[in-house]
């Protein structure tokens, strides 16, 4: 028996596209030789479809583009992922088609309410297993958190399941994959069972689904590794109730697969929201840099615009290494000065601050005019407007609302300045495209004289690791104190955190790579005392 599993990168809402991406798939896995092509969870709909699964036309339409498929695929055996309604209930649903018909349909038991999921908000679970014969093989179906929980697998086994089919639509954070794998690893030891794992691929708002698909053999061991962050097709074999190996995908380091996740994610939510490219404000920065280069490596030079907008508080070296890297990368780049819009807002402002010394108010009104001049470029042109602020600035409120906070997409909104150095140094171990003292300069938002990020902040080790403990671990001030940080440091980065709830909430969506990002992740309110 050879089974198919397509790797596809779907679009929510895209009944009629991604049912041509499973036909296209569908003929490619036929010509392989497969009689059975596996396709990702809600694969027809795209995930997480949200709010539109409250919609009674939206799931009509799904109903009626699933008829469809399978008249449109009539000679070959389709598993496909997709929502159900049955007397008002809805289900996270994969149905087998077969024949030009739907022959028999799964509903997913276990539904994630964690982290970045909220399936109970629509769907309601299912109860019983299913188990289907193709070419006298007993497959098991799965969906997703599925195979998370002990189980819904136990059940397809007692139900006579030789091999297991699970269908996903996972997102990449930084520890996904590794957990993954051993998940699968459990379970397939535990019931003495094989399974193939197939993952969704691409970008959706700030998720990222990484493919990373893979079989595991029932003692365990990887048999078929595919390639993460691309599409891809591939056959698996399996005879006399043995998998066939294949090659596996090489494993990616962590830095090159961050940089894949945000590469796609961008490249994605680009292509799939139609912008005819983007443009970002280039300070001669690290985060700005990183930002150029993935930008490039996502949508092509031709798509990316590169602004440098110097004051009279912009280091000379600042502009030379900005103009280098643009140059390097072959990316279009203007340089609008902002220093007499300065003076005309300080002008108009001066008699209301009279006798009052010069303050963030400043500061904050050049990186917002900054925000004006990109925006205005955005609205006349069309490009998406990249914010290039990171996780550690977004933590503790050091940026500027309607200033470098102002854009469409935040690239690396949950990337932290540690990580961003070892991104740039990743990027560069492929073509040097950074500047090396871009990379080696103390960091500075160029605001006031002789201004270092340090003057603001801890140095980005500790102020990163105090805000992973806080953010991302959940942990209090007495255990963040007990990990040896200075109590003052600690006291400081908290309260950042907690009051600039409401300047993260007003963000632009970002790629999300942590497991707890600021978004869908961390719901925080905004109004509240946090003196417990």
């Amino acid at each position: 028996m050879i089974v198919a599993i397509a790797q596809i990168n779907c679009l929510v809402g895209d009944l009629a596209g991604n049912q041509a991406k499973i036909i296209a798939s569908a003929n490619e896995a036929q010509a392989k030789g497969a009689t059975l092509l596996l396709t990702p969870e809600l694969s027809l709909c795209g995930y997480p479809p949200e709010d539109l699964l409250l919609r009674s036309d939206f799931l009509q339409a799904c109903d009626a583009a699933l008829q469809a498929l399978s008249l449109a695929v009539p000679d070959m055996t389709l598993v496909v992922g997709h929502p159900q309604a049955l007397n008002g209930v809805c289900y996270n649903a994969a149905s087998v088609l077969q024949g030009g018909k739907v022959v028999a349909t799964y509903h997913k038991q276990a539904l994630p309410n964690y982290s970045v999921f909220d399936e109970k908000r629509y769907f309601s679970p299912g109860h019983a297993p299913l188990v289907f014969s193709h070419q006298g093989v007993q497959l098991g179906l799965l969906i997703c958190e599925d195979i998370w929980q002990a189980e819904p697998a136990r059940l397809a086994s007692a139900a006579g399941a030789e091999l297991l089919l699970v269908i996903n639509a996972s997102p990449f954070d930084l520890e996904k994959q590794a957990s993954r794998l051993s998940v699968l690893r459990e379970r397939a030891m535990e019931l003495a069972l094989p399974i193939v794992y197939l993952n969704s691929v691409g970008g959706q708002d700030e998720l990222v689904f990484d493919g990373g698909s893979m079989v595991v053999a029932a003692d365990g061991q990887v048999t078929q590794h595919l390639p993460a962050f691309e599409t891809a097709l591939a056959t698996v074999t399996f005879n006399a109730g043995k998998l066939v190996s294949q090659p596996l995908a090489p494993a990616l380091s962590q830095e090159a697969s961050v940089y894949q996740a945000l590469t796609l994610g961008l490249a994605d939510y680009v292509a799939k929201n139609r912008f005819p490219g983007v443009v970002l404000g280039l300070s001669g920065g690290v985060d700005s840099a990183l930002t150029l280069a993935i930008a490039v490596d996502a949508l092509g030079a031709d798509k990316v615009h590169a602004v440098l907008m110097p004051s009279e508080f912009t280091a000379n070296i600042s502009v030379d290494d900005a103009i280098d890297m643009a140059k390097r990368l072959g990316v279009r780049y203007s340089i609008l000065p902002i220093g007499p819009l300065f003076e005309g807002f300080k002008a108009t402002l001066a008699p209301e601050f009279a006798g009052r010394p010069f303050d963030t108010t400043e500061e904050n009104l050049q990186a917002r005019i900054r925000g004006m001049l990109l925006m205005a470029l955005s609205n006349k042109f069309g490009s998406m407007v990249l914010t290039t602020g990171n996780k550690s600035e977004m933590a503790v409120g050091y940026c500027t609302l309607y200033g470098d906070m102002a854009g469409g997409f935040a690239l690396l909104k949950d990337v932290f300045k540690t990580l961003v150095y070892r991104l740039c140094a990743y990027r560069n171990g492929l073509s040097p495209v950074i500047p090396e003292r871009i990379i080696t300069r103390p960091p500075s938002a160029e605001l006031r004289a002789d201004q270092t990020d340090q003057d603001s902040l801890p140095d980005y080790a500790v102020l990163d690791a105090i805000v992973a403990a806080y953010v991302e671990q959940d942990l209090g001030r007495a255990d963040i104190l007990a990990m040896g940080f200075a109590p003052a440091d600690v006291t400081r980065v908290l309260k950042l955190i907690d009051s600039n709830e409401y300047k993260r909430r007003q963000s632009p969506v970002g790629v999300r790579i942590s497991h707890k990002n600021f978004g869908k992740d961390r719901r925080y309110p905004i109004t509240a005392k946090l003196d417990f």
